[in-house]
């Protein structure tokens, strides 16, 4: 089964619809609930009504490219703008507030400046 371009795995339903982006696991239940389609069966059993039903609501729905689009347009608008959540965009820093001086790793990327900071390297004998 494919929906906007993407290959939908063989699983569970609200799992299945959750390999798009902009679809999680709650919306991929809803959305059996509205298809009126068992959440329990998997996606290669679906009739072609039901696939049909379920491609019907997720094409009304904003997923995948036009989402991607829309977020990094609001990015790029509190960047132009200067707000503050722009310049820590731009930074590549926490944005919501968190604290930086330890912690952020994922944003600022695995960085670890101090010696006793961070996993020990292994001795080669």
């Amino acid at each position: 089964m494919r929906i906007s371009g993407i290959t939908i795995p063989n699983k569970r339903l609200p799992f299945a619809l959750a390999t798009l982006y902009g679809v999680g696991i709650p919306l991929g239940e809803t959305i059996c609930i509205q298809a009126k389609v068992d959440a329990n069966k998997k996606a290669d059993d679906l009739t072609a009504d039901e696939e049909n039903a379920i491609r019907r609501i997720i094409e009304s729905m904003k997923i995948e490219g036009d989402l991607k689009r829309e977020v990094s347009g609001n990015i790029k608008r509190l960047k132009d703008i200067g707000a503050y959540r722009g310049t820590r965009h731009s930074r590549r820093l926490p944005v919501r507030g968190q604290r930086t001086k330890t912690n952020s790793r994922t944003v600022r990327g695995n960085v670890r400046k101090t010696m006793g900071s961070g996993r020990r390297k292994v001795e080669k004998t």
